[in-house]
């Protein structure tokens, strides 16, 4: 994602700008990484098939946590944050409070390279180390995070990663810490013959990586726990941002896949 984002970055034409991405490249040796390495034919493949997805989704995400900020959600929690530089590139409204969570080591190689580059936080960052397959919540609040008060949360890049148990604790887990009036942003992707040789030309561990996330479509599944969602096809918002529909998402291909943008709202008593 870091390489992703800093190829958008450099474009004229880019959907968002992270002049953070390109430092965490640097940082990791090109020896254990085929991302820092640069672009051999089977890495240009894969970014070539998911790189105006994940253009698309960065810009549509970004939009969704700050409208939520500024309609009065103080608390941003960014799951299995990775190399996400939200707290430190986008404009947060005063008094925002973002939680990152993620392995204490990613953190701490995150930490140590934007230290090392002066980065400043635009918001109250608050670095939760913990594994989003043990009692996380436990930890968020522990740092500080108060369940009384509205949140917004991101689960980027993470439901199609998980089987459909762990999908639905996920969920059930943030619905149980959100207060009235939180929000919820998140991606999902149905996989493809495309998408599959795609991340097989990397590495078989990618291919496995991919576990399929909710059975139930987005909506029916947000909504049978309370929330409102809004559920718009990647296509449609790709087209909306004057790009090319990624081939691994475009419905008149027969090896296509399908994915997704969402927002939920959870309401307010009435």
């Amino acid at each position: 994602m870091a390489l992703l984002r800093a190829q958008e970055s450099s474009r004229p034409d880019r959907l968002f700008d992270d002049p953070y991405a390109r430092h965490f490249l640097q940082a990791v040796d090109p020896a254990f990484s085929p991302w820092a390495a640069g672009a051999s034919p089977a890495t240009a493949r894969f970014l070539q098939v998911m790189a105006e997805q994940v253009a698309v989704r960065t810009q549509f995400l970004d939009r969704a946590l700050l409208e939520a900020a500024e309609r009065g959600c103080e608390q941003v929690v960014l799951l299995a944050c990775g190399m996400d530089a939200r707290a430190f590139r986008l404009a947060w409204p005063p008094g925002t409070k973002v939680f990152e969570l993620d392995f204490a080591d990613v953190l701490a190689f995150k930490a140590a390279v934007l230290d090392d580059r002066g980065a400043t936080a635009a918001c109250h960052r608050v670095e939760v180390a913990t594994d989003l397959r043990q009692d996380w919540p436990r930890a968020l609040t522990e740092s500080g995070f108060n369940p009384e008060r509205p949140a917004a949360w991101l689960a980027e890049g993470i439901l199609y990663a998980l089987p459909p148990e762990a999908a639905d604790l996920l969920l059930d887990r943030i619905t149980t810490l959100s207060a009235p009036a939180s929000m919820l942003a998140l991606d999902h992707m149905k996989d493809s013959e495309l998408l599959r040789s795609a991340r097989a030309d990397i590495s078989a561990e990618l291919v496995d990586l991919w576990r399929g996330g909710p059975t139930e479509n987005l909506n029916a599944w947000l909504t049978r726990r309370g929330w409102q969602p809004a559920v718009t096809d990647i296509a449609e918002a790709t087209a909306a941002c004057k790009r090319p529909i990624p081939p691994a998402f475009d419905p008149a291909r027969a090896a296509a896949g399908r994915g997704w943008l969402a927002t939920a709202h959870l309401p307010k008593p009435r």
